[in-house]
């Protein structure tokens, strides 16, 4: 299933790459307040979504564009064929494909895929986390003054920023500094390669946290919600981090 899921990151991020570099004019689409899809989000998607099918056709299917398929199998991949879409809207190479596969609820493998940097993540439950077929890790930072957090603004639920904007201001006075890069499943990536020591946002979907979750677990990280509970995929907000950074942060975001 890892491998199946490699080869659909890769078609998909080959899609991607050629939409970013031929030149032409993009359609986007406005899903809701500042949350776009093109055609290229809807192509890399369909591609994926084909190579799963020809090789599970019973599984079931969570996709960001194409929603929900009705299935009663125990298998269910979720999909995101373009995290960061504002990004590559505008050229800002920050953007990836992201595929995990649950197996009863429980994510059991993951793929992260940057085209741009052709850069791979994959992990396996119980399988170690790995770049490019390299092993990661998380950080073994120590502090929270001394990690650099990644974050993502709640652009589309507005209703967080005021308290999205106290986080803000306690995490900016009590890490060594805070990043936001525009795709989450990235930047969960990132934690789990030891870019960054820590993550959190609020108001997710499934699909942007699936596979970075599981990247980092198996890179030795600690993964919850708001509480340190599992319950982020249901809830949308999600903490990560290395883990005596990640139970910090926990406290200072509380």
């Amino acid at each position: 299933m890892l491998n199946v899921a490699v080869k659909a990151a890769r078609r998909a991020g080959a899609i991607i790459n050629r939409a970013a570099f031929d030149g032409t004019a993009l359609a986007v689409r406005s899903k809701q307040a500042n949350d776009f899809v093109t055609q290229v989000d809807q192509a890399a998607e369909s591609a994926i979504i084909d190579i799963v099918r020809r090789a599970y056709p019973a599984h079931a299917i969570l996709a960001e564009e194409s929603g929900a398929s009705a299935s009663a199998s125990d298998y269910r991949w979720v999909i995101d064929p373009l995290d960061g879409t504002t990004n590559f809207i505008h050229g800002f190479p920050q953007y990836c494909v992201s595929i995990a596969v649950q197996h009863r609820g429980v994510t059991s493998h993951a793929v992260v895929y940057d085209p741009a940097r052709n850069e791979l993540f994959t992990a396996s439950r119980g399988g170690g986390a790995f770049l490019n077929d390299r092993r990661i890790r998380v950080t073994r930072c120590p502090r929270l003054k001394e990690a650099l957090v990644g974050t993502g603004f709640p652009f589309k639920e507005l209703q967080h920023l005021d308290r999205y904007v106290r986080q803000l201001r306690t995490l900016m006075t009590s890490s060594a500094g805070v990043r936001r890069a525009g795709a989450a499943a990235l930047d969960l990536a990132y934690v789990a390669a030891g870019r960054l020591d820590a993550f959190w946002e609020m108001g997710l979907s499934p699909w942007d946290m699936a596979a970075g979750a599981l990247l980092i677990q198996e890179a030795g990280g600690l993964v919850g919600d708001f509480a340190g509970e599992p319950g982020y995929l249901e809830s949308g907000d999600i903490v990560a981090g290395a883990p005596k950074v990640f139970a910090q942060l926990l406290t200072a975001l509380r």
